[in-house]
């Protein structure tokens, strides 16, 4: 019925089978002593370096060292009970990012409302000082730590080794994403196909292709997990499984040890937009649909002016060295204006430094027609013969995308969204794409932060779907972050 341990290439050794099974609460200690030492530095080198160490809270009698103290202790229990190191979140997605502001961001609020209410002449410096630098370090930090345990990961540690149970079909689409993905807290040691044996095939190309150990339907699940060394079960699909067969095997996995996922038909969804809904003793997934209230776009519109506002101020200087180059480098204006299709569909027109020769766009058909991609609402032309010296290191470092702050400070564009393709190429979309044009076209987005221009179309499009549908001023700060990252060490940008 299943292949034996023997026949699993990559059974783990006792230590390795002990870190995955508590990895996570490794890493949340780890967080937990870097968040306490961050937290006491913010706050009681702001109360010395703002107050000194000697004064007292005025009417209260009592010193700043205790408030300092109380202030910290508060801070972390906060960013517990946000959840903000709980092992769901941490490592992950941007969810980690959003409970510590929301914790760091409701905790001075209440603090500084009850200093107000009770009259309370509560130092400014700890709102001024500790707030924005503890939250900033606190984001930091968390930075840090998954970037080292993206390493760890790739090297085969702090992982869950998960066992995939369902059919064919749900097997094969839970292994592609998750190799498209990279380094997650799960891996795959082996894939149990359920349904008879007659009907199960010997072989599947796609987990062969990754080295999966293929076995057949298994009866003892809890006994498959020990043989392999595995933590986790994942239940793929259910067609071939009743809920007591599901609740039965609960029941086997032991507490603390053993985990059970139940992987839904559901892609592209981020976590806040799903909830858990009980209904008659039924566990019911709840789905919003996906939407931006009006405080969001408000929220996202500030962010733009600000950001747009502030990098055009800052980036001034290097604008007027970028704008000589271009203007002394080849014949043409300095700037290069174009159409493109932004929010529902509207046209506007984009402005970026020439990196190209004059009347370039006429050559631009024959190009992608001898590239082969005139087909795909993707125009980009590799080894593109009409880009200029400069224009070379101008693409490769984004520099040329600079001036569309001015098209996000007026409120064409955001400082991150889908890119704003041509009409040409919108004309080419399907029924599904056209969700792109929900929101406005940013300056980055996440297929930038993804290979940009090594990406296919498709997985473009579901990575530009993936942020429309689940929008967050946290993952734009994530993206934001990221986006600089690959200007300093730029791939698949031409």
């Amino acid at each position: 019925m299943l292949r034996t341990a023997n026949e699993v290439s990559d059974r783990p050794e006792v230590s390795v089978a002990r870190i995955s099974r508590h990895w996570s609460e490794i890493y949340a200690r780890r967080v937990v002593v870097s968040d306490v030492v961050i937290v006491l530095a913010v706050v009681f080198l702001t109360q010395v370096v703002w107050l000194g160490t000697g004064t007292e809270l005025a009417g209260v009698g009592v010193g700043y060292w205790g408030v300092s103290l109380c202030l910290s202790i508060a801070w972390m229990i906060v960013l517990e009970i946000y959840g903000s190191r709980s092992s769901r979140i941490i490592g992950t997605g941007t969810e980690e990012y959003r409970a510590i502001l929301d914790a760091s961001i409701r905790l001075f609020g209440i603090t500084a409302i009850f200093s107000l209410l009770f009259q309370i002449e509560f130092s400014r410096g700890y709102l001024l000082l500790a707030f924005p630098i503890g939250t900033l370090l606190l984001l930091l930090s968390r930075w840090i730590w998954r970037g080292w345990i993206s390493s760890k990961r790739r090297e085969g540690e702090f992982v869950s080794r998960a066992i995939l149970v369902g059919s064919r079909s749900a097997c094969d689409a839970i292994v592609e994403d998750l190799s498209r993905r990279g380094a997650t807290d799960l891996k795959l040691v082996g894939i149990c196909l359920t349904g008879r044996d007659e009907d199960v095939p010997e072989v599947s190309d796609l987990r062969e292709s990754r080295g999966l150990p293929n076995m057949k339907t298994a009866g003892d699940y809890v006994q498959l997990m020990d043989e392999t060394g595995a933590d986790t079960l994942v239940i793929a699909s259910n067609e071939h499984l009743s809920p007591a067969d599901i609740n039965d095997i609960s029941w086997h996995l032991t507490p603390g040890r053993h985990h059970l996922i139940m992987a839904p038909s559901l892609t592209n969804i981020a976590g806040p937009r799903l909830s858990v809904r009980p209904v008659a003793g039924l566990p019911l997934i709840h789905v919003e649909t996906p939407r931006m209230e009006a405080r969001e776009v408000v929220t996202k519109r500030l962010f733009d002016i600000v950001g747009s506002a502030l990098l055009l101020i800052v980036l001034s200087p290097l604008f007027l060295v970028l704008a000589i180059l271009v203007k002394t480098s080849s014949q043409g204006p300095v700037f290069y204006s174009q159409e493109r299709v932004g929010l529902r569909g509207i046209p506007f027109q984009i402005r970026k430094f020439r990196s190209m020769r004059q009347d370039s766009d006429k050559h631009l058909d024959l190009l992608l027609k001898a590239q082969g991609t005139r087909d795909r609402p993707l125009f980009k032309v590799q080894d593109d013969p009409r880009v200029t010296r400069i224009g070379t290191y101008l693409r490769k470092y984004s520099l040329d995308e600079l001036p569309q702050l001015l098209n996000v400070f007026r409120g064409e564009m955001s400082l991150v969204g889908p890119r704003p393709q041509r009409a040409d190429e919108v004309a080419m979309y399907d029924a599904t794409a056209k969700r792109r044009l929900m929101v406005k076209p940013g300056m980055s987005g996440l297929w930038q932060v993804s290979g940009r221009s090594n990406l296919d179309w498709e997985d473009a499009i579901r990575l530009d779907l993936y942020y429309v549908e689940n929008w967050s001023l946290t993952r734009d700060l994530s993206i934001l972050l990221k986006t600089i990252r690959e200007v300093v060490s730029p791939t698949g940008a031409y």
